[in-house]
């Protein structure tokens, strides 16, 4: 086993562990944690998958942005969970979510992915999936890039008025 492997299984691992924590963690700001454990592991397996700039948004946006706004918004809260824990069993429910999310899996994997083609494209080395990506969304993608933006810039501006 090569050190790409290890390292792959080592954070689907580490990814699986924090995943089940975050459903099973009793206090809230321990499954915010988890769940932050976990963006950074998914985050690592997108950068040894060759995506760094998937890998690099999910942790500027999601670990840099969202899960501390989450962190400080369930601080803040302070939720009694005991409380609103009594009477919320609902394992009939459960259990068909549960076994509809089973039959889809086993049906994607009985049925098995699609073969594509049998020799992979060959890239350059001198290539960057980064460059190229940005080369596209300035030049052939533009104008949604740019309305994007200004759709964020509104958000912002309407967020700071708010509050």
């Amino acid at each position: 086993m090569d050190f790409q492997t290890g390292f792959f299984y080592l954070f689907a691992a580490v990814l699986l562990f924090s995943a089940y924590r975050v459903v099973t963690a009793r206090n809230p700001v321990h499954a915010v944690l988890y769940l932050m454990l976990a963006f950074s592991q998914a985050a690592a397996l997108w950068l040894l998958l060759k995506a760094e700039f998937l890998g690099i948004t999910l942790v500027l946006v999601y670990l840099g942005a969202v899960m501390v706004l989450f962190l400080f918004v369930v601080m803040m809260l302070d939720i009694n969970i005991d409380s609103l824990r009594k009477g919320f069993w609902h394992f009939p429910l459960a259990a068909v979510i549960g076994a509809v999310v089973a039959g889809e899996l086993i049906a994607v994997l009985w049925v098995g992915f699609p073969t594509i083609a049998t020799s992979a494209p060959t890239v350059p080395a001198d290539v960057s999936n980064t460059r190229e990506l940005g080369k596209l969304l300035y030049t052939a993608y533009l104008y949604p890039v740019q309305v994007a933006g200004f759709i964020l810039l509104v958000a912002m501006i309407a967020a700071i008025a708010l509050t």
